[in-house]
């Protein structure tokens, strides 16, 4: 499991006077309980105060402490935005952060090998994990119970249900 959880991506400035637009890759009022971000330079995780926070249409609108002028976080555009784990929300049971299925290993019901979680599509019905397989390229499994049987993080495996159709 990570240290270290994404929750946003600076996708521009916003104005004259430091602020950025971040798609945001956690719920859009995180950010209000946040008090800081870890921007990811490059060369390291650089800790930043939020001032403020505001919304336009998708994006999550920041102003960092002590960040007043464009060019000082223009360079930045692209970057992550993390914060730690233990500062991560709680989960619900059956809730799991993205980072963490990144990379699991999926097995079917039956205990074959069957390939890697590459991606998380959030839909908005239900999420859908991007899975790279050996044998069958790449397939998208819908995040339902129907088909998703167990999902462990500390064993960095889940178990499915290959339900019909999903391999055309």
């Amino acid at each position: 499991m990570q240290d270290f959880l994404r929750v946003g991506v600076i996708t521009s400035t916003h104005g004259l006077h430091g602020e950025v637009k971040v798609y945001p890759t956690t719920d859009l009022e995180r950010f209000e309980e946040l008090g800081y971000c870890l921007l990811d330079t490059g060369k390291g995780k650089r800790q930043l105060d939020i001032e403020s926070v505001r919304y336009f249409k998708n994006l999550v609108i920041l102003k960092f402490q002590g960040i007043d002028d464009i060019n000082e976080i223009e360079k930045y555009k692209g970057h992550d935005l993390w914060i730690a784990r233990e500062d991560a929300q709680p989960l619900e049971d059956g809730e799991y952060y993205i980072g963490d299925l990144i990379g699991m290993a999926v097995v079917l019901e039956d205990g074959t090998d069957f390939g890697t979680v590459k991606d998380v599509m959030q839909t908005g019905a239900n999420d859908v994990y991007v899975v790279s397989s050996r044998e069958n390229g790449e397939v998208l499994l819908p995040a339902i119970k129907d088909c998703i049987l167990d999902v462990d993080p500390e064993k960095n495996r889940m178990i499915i249900h290959l339900m019909k159709g999903l391999l055309s």
